[in-house]
């Protein structure tokens, strides 16, 4: 099945897989992805903003969540951006066999959106619906250049942050896999199940973590712990919050 220039398919699973289109227009000007995530800020804002729209961003998730670190705040946005990348592709992979450029020049993005991230496609072109093109468009095209802007700004890990688009990638499937066996679309479970498999055998990706059935344990954590009441997420490497030592009582007066 064709790509439809609204991408309807993907409203009925909402949330983080429905993607704004040609046939809606943003209501504001908003920063092409490509410009947004750039690694050196000094290059300049993004899309003709008076503002640095990565770093606006990071800001916000750290207020919303309270967040005691700027790079906890900064691996919380990377996360939540995979997830809608990985959720477009996965769901349109799934539901049409097909997935849409997301051409990083026509791609715009909210910085100012709350969750899920607000993204605009202003053209629907389809692409091949399989694992190299998905890891070209999401992996190659998008979450390359924004690992290595928040790794550059914040100083996160590498393992850090390709843990997290490995954990939003099995989020989405797991997601898209619920639905698709509530509404009898086994066929749509199996490629999203088949195509998770293999972005998660990527280069990048490869050794992030375990994938059983649809479950999935990372080996590195997204540092929500350390957000006031965050505890550990379903697929962290920690089975509970780690403790920062305490330090060493003062030996007693003799």
């Amino acid at each position: 099945m064709d790509l439809d220039p609204g991408l309807a398919a993907l409203r009925p699973l909402g949330g983080f897989f429905v993607l704004r289109t040609c046939g809606a227009s943003p209501h504001r000007p908003l920063p092409a992805l490509a410009h947004a995530c750039r690694e050196n800020p000094a290059d300049g804002p993004g899309g003709g903003l008076p503002y640095d729209p990565l770093a606006f961003r990071v800001r916000k998730v750290a207020a919303a969540l309270g967040a005691p670190e700027t790079r906890v705040a900064a691996s919380v946005a990377h996360q939540g951006l995979a997830a809608r990348l990985w959720s477009v592709t996965l769901g349109c992979a799934a539901l049409y066999g097909r997935i849409p450029d997301l051409d990083p020049n026509l791609l715009y993005w909210d910085p100012d959106a709350t969750a899920p991230d607000d993204l605009w496609l202003a053209e629907v072109r389809p692409r091949p619906g399989d694992a190299a093109t998905a890891a070209e468009v999401v992996l190659a095209t998008h979450l390359a250049p924004l690992t290595a802007a928040l790794r550059a700004r914040y100083r996160l890990a590498p393992g850090l942050l390709w843990g997290n688009a490995a954990s939003a990638l099995a989020a989405s499937a797991r997601e898209l896999d619920r639905w698709a066996h509530r509404h009898g679309r086994t066929d749509a479970a199996a490629r999203a199940r088949s195509l998770t498999a293999g972005l998660l055998a990527h280069p990048l990706l490869a050794g992030t973590g375990t994938l059983t059935g649809t479950a999935f344990r990372r080996r590195s954590c997204c540092l929500y712990y350390r957000v006031p009441g965050g505890g550990v997420c379903g697929d962290c490497c920690f089975s509970r919050p780690p403790r920062s030592p305490r330090p060493p009582r003062p030996s007693p007066s003799p």
